[in-house]
């Protein structure tokens, strides 16, 4: 009971430490060259959005939506997959089943 106990303790403990982790990340999603982006926190909070002026003179509202959600999408993918590769890091250790 007292080893349950002890590892619940511990899991607790990396869990406030992945998410101080998670805040400091940031993850940038790119599309056409870099002309388009979308930066994320670990916590997948907006950052920061960038558009080349280059982008404004197209006139095409429709397509730079389209290219701001697949640069999101993108950002987004990186900080899930970071964060699930942190947790597998920090949890892996504790030898709890299943997880």
């Amino acid at each position: 009971m007292f080893d349950k106990a002890k590892k619940m303790w511990e899991l607790q403990g990396k869990a406030r430490q992945l998410q101080k982790e998670l805040r400091e990340m940031e993850f940038t999603g790119e599309e056409l060259g870099g002309k388009v982006k979308v930066t994320l926190s670990g916590e997948q909070k907006v950052v920061a959005i960038e558009i080349d002026d280059s982008l404004m003179d197209i006139g095409e509202k429709a397509s730079l939506i389209k290219f701001l959600g697949q640069a999101f999408s993108s950002a987004a993918k990186k900080a899930q997959q970071a964060a699930a590769n942190r947790t597998k890091e920090l949890i892996g250790g504790l030898g709890i089943p299943g997880l």
